[in-house]
């Protein structure tokens, strides 16, 4: 591919660059994921895609490079497998993105997390999991058998799409995420038959979002996350958006800003995972926020038809 080429069109700042057709993005993102780009190039691919943004297109071309090289799994029979990208990690608020997978769990609802083990210091989810005692999976075949068993895996993206691994990990030297991070939260190595949640930090990323699950009739959750994390925020009702077959509803209203509601008063690791067991005890309540996402997940897996349906099964 003439790289430099592709960089004078993606390059020339918010208003002036052009977009690529999906055939030529999917070219190209499958370059970057094979590691054939050379490294300048690369950087500059990356910067310039953060800078424009990427289009439709470009995100479906993106989108199916990658899923020629992801690793699959098996489905599980029943409810779908809902789907927690968790690439960002906390740094002011407690990471509760486990919580949320073991109330859904704990209903029979498998869970698979895969994200980052570690963030630029912030506490990520699987520091999380590791202080709960639920460690990575040790592999695909490990990750299988918990989901068909109806309880949480975690995986790296290493473990589901080497090539992807690699250009995440560019951020420790470019400083800023890329469009591997948003593909990253699409993954589905089942083929489109998980259900994916979908969180996104910057309100720009909504409208790409939406766009690219209708254009595939993904079945998804859609909201702004906590920190980048894929659990609802206790500060304030985020809307929850539902997508299936290329139609969407609002499921939860946007709210307005209010008092916190109680959780752990630290943000490490060990201090979040006690307060999500005694959250998980009944010593300590369960925020109204996770209960009303826990349950945004039943309706959108078929588990309940309404959401108040699905907080009395929570």
């Amino acid at each position: 591919m003439n790289f430099s080429a592709i960089i004078r069109e993606v390059a020339r700042g918010a208003h002036g660059a052009g977009d690529l057709t999906e055939q030529d993005a999917f070219s190209l993102f499958g370059a970057m994921l094979d590691g054939a780009v050379p490294e300048m190039e690369l950087g500059a691919l990356l910067i310039a895609f953060r800078i424009k943004g990427e289009s439709l297109a470009e995100m479906l071309g993106f989108h199916r490079a990658l899923g020629d090289r992801m690793a699959r799994l098996s489905p599980p029979p029943g409810t779908p497998v809902v789907l927690l990208p968790s690439y960002n990690g906390a740094r002011r608020q407690p990471n509760l993105t486990p919580l949320l997978a073991l109330m859904l769990a704990r209903r029979g609802v498998p869970v698979l997390i895969h994200g980052v083990l570690q963030d630029f210091g912030r506490v990520t989810t699987a520091a999380v999991l590791a202080a709960l005692g639920i460690a990575p999976c040790a592999n695909l075949a490990a990750a299988q058998a918990a989901l068909d068993a109806g309880t949480v895996a975690f995986l790296t993206p290493e473990q589901l799409a080497p090539g992807l691994q690699r250009l995440l990990a560019t951020r420790a030297r470019l400083g800023l995420r890329s469009s591997s991070h948003s593909l990253a939260k699409l993954m589905d190595p089942f083929g489109g038959a998980g259900m994916r949640m979908v969180a996104v930090t910057h309100p720009d990323y909504l409208k790409r979002m939406r766009e690219f699950l209708v254009a595939t009739r993904a079945r998804a959750l859609l909201m702004r996350g906590t920190e980048g994390e894929p659990v609802a925020s206790t500060r304030r009702r985020q809307a929850i958006e539902y997508f299936r077959d290329g139609e969407t509803r609002t499921l939860v209203e946007q709210g307005e800003s209010g008092a916190a509601e109680l959780v752990a008063s630290a943000l490490d690791a060990a201090a979040t995972a006690a307060w999500i067991r005694a959250a998980l005890a009944g010593t300590v309540a369960i925020p109204a926020a996770l209960a009303t996402q826990a349950a945004a997940c039943m309706v959108a897996c078929g588990r309940a038809a309404t959401l108040s349906e699905g907080r009395a099964r929570v």
